[in-house]
């Protein structure tokens, strides 16, 4: 909004309204305003430490609260901001609840949701934050014809979800495993019977337990995690961040209008543009709630790598992504790390994320401006690499409990099982390198 960029961004204002511009690809190169972007997502990766100790030791509730808190605090610095340091404290504390809303709110979809129906329930994460990305478009375009304060307007409404989500965390219960986790065992049964609606869980319940027994044994979670048991989760989490922002999609959702701008539209069509990107972004997410657990993960993966390939030529990105790289980067980490390691590893998955967003976020404007189209080929090679790695090392989780992962999937897939079964040799094996008579019964 120009309004906006008066205020807080006079180089960009002016930049953006010179005429006989050499090339329209560099009017927002601008590391302020990148910067003003990205300081979210540089927030959120420090935060996702914190809140993956909060997730483990107060439960995912308390933790989406905390979220919460932190988002009505942003609204507040950002919907009142009178220079650019409110405005960035602003963003820090966004970013701030990003990284505790996506270390918990996963985890406790994962961990409520029945077997058969944990990829659709997860992705319902996904499906909010694109209906999210839609109403703020909505609201971008209806503010930008108030003038000279509908930014201001556009910054404060945020605090409308803010408040929702903390009503929100304070109504749920916590998930079974993290009562069960934390000691809390008599109210994870009661709870566990209630959102299953049958007293008959006995089963899931014992493991539960189980998975809480290895879970409390655990003392320092994150040195657990770089064990070599825990290697293919951790990979396989890590490589999907780092190939879900290199798809382009954060630039081309953050950056829509600057890119519709850029392309000769006019300031009110680019804000139009970016509605219809976001309209297309809540239809592909529900097309992924449909599909995911009837078709499974890999099929959405790799059918989506051949058509997001040639969607960046011509910088339609955003159908393929919502139903597959969008939402399954979420769901997958979070359903397969044991819960031992369930909180680190969901905290080193928002990291790797939030990491790569902020490069993407960072870099974009100056990117677009050297690389010009060029820059959609860049993202294109990324398409193809993700898609072989999903082809050979990305095993299917759909219809496997989620506390079965290792002996159903890991112990099963032609490269990663050596890593499990290394490092049960490792575990069973005594002081003087042979197995004791118990343990050559449990290794049998």
């Amino acid at each position: 909004m120009n309004d906006f960029l008066r205020k807080f961004f006079p180089k960009v204002y002016r930049k953006k309204n010179e005429k006989g511009l050499e090339s329209n690809y560099c009017k927002y190169d601008n590391q302020g305003l990148q910067l003003f972007t990205s300081s979210l997502y540089l927030a959120g990766l420090t935060a996702t430490f914190f809140a993956s100790y909060t997730t483990r030791r107060l439960g995912r509730r308390l933790t989406m609260l905390i979220a919460g808190f932190f988002f009505i605090g942003g609204v507040i610095f950002n919907g009142a901001a009178q220079d650019l340091g409110m405005l960035i404290v602003g963003r820090l504390l966004l970013g701030c609840g990003v990284g505790f809303a996506n270390q918990a709110v996963p985890l406790f979809l994962s961990e409520i949701a029945p077997t058969r129906i944990r990829g659709g329930l997860n992705i319902l994460f996904q499906l909010n934050i694109t209906i999210g990305i839609l109403f703020a478009n909505l609201i971008n375009y209806g503010t930008s014809k108030i003038h000279p304060w509908g930014w201001r307007l556009s910054l404060a409404l945020a605090g409308i979800p803010a408040l929702l989500l903390t009503v929100g965390a304070l109504l749920v219960v916590d998930t079974p495993n993290s009562l069960i986790e934390r000691g809390r065992v008599d109210e994870g049964r009661a709870v566990l019977r209630r959102i299953r609606g049958t007293d008959n869980v006995n089963a899931e319940f014992d493991e539960i337990v189980q998975a809480s027994h290895a879970a409390r044994q655990v003392k320092h979670p994150f040195r657990n995690l770089c064990q070599r048991r825990n290697r293919p989760q951790l990979v396989i989490a890590i490589a999907m961040q780092i190939f879900q922002q290199f798809t382009g999609i954060n630039a081309i959702m953050f950056y829509s209008p600057v890119l519709f701008n850029t392309l000769g539209f006019e300031s009110d069509a680019s804000l139009y543009s970016a509605v219809i990107t976001g309209a297309v972004n809540v239809v592909s997410t529900l097309v992924s709630i449909y599909s995911v657990d009837r078709v499974g993960r890999r099929a959405l993966l790799l059918e989506a790598g051949v058509q997001m390939f040639f969607s960046q030529v011509v910088i339609s990105v955003v159908s393929a992504f919502a139903w597959s790289w969008g939402p399954l980067g979420w769901l997958i980490p979070s359903e397969t790390f044991p819960l031992e390691t369930r909180s680190a590893g969901q905290s080193v998955t928002v990291c790797t994320n939030l990491l790569f967003t902020f490069v993407i976020a960072q870099a974009f404007l100056s990117m677009l401006c050297h690389m010009k189209y060029g820059i959609f080929a860049f993202f294109s090679a990324w398409v193809v690499i993700m898609s072989v790695f999903v082809l050979f090392f990305l095993p299917e989780t759909k219809n496997v409990p989620i506390e079965e992962m290792t002996e159903r999937v890991w112990k099963r897939h032609w490269f990663w099982k050596r890593f499990v079964e290394d490092a049960e040799l490792e575990g069973l094996e005594g002081d003087d390198g042979k197995y004791g008579k118990t343990k050559e019964v449990e290794l049998a």
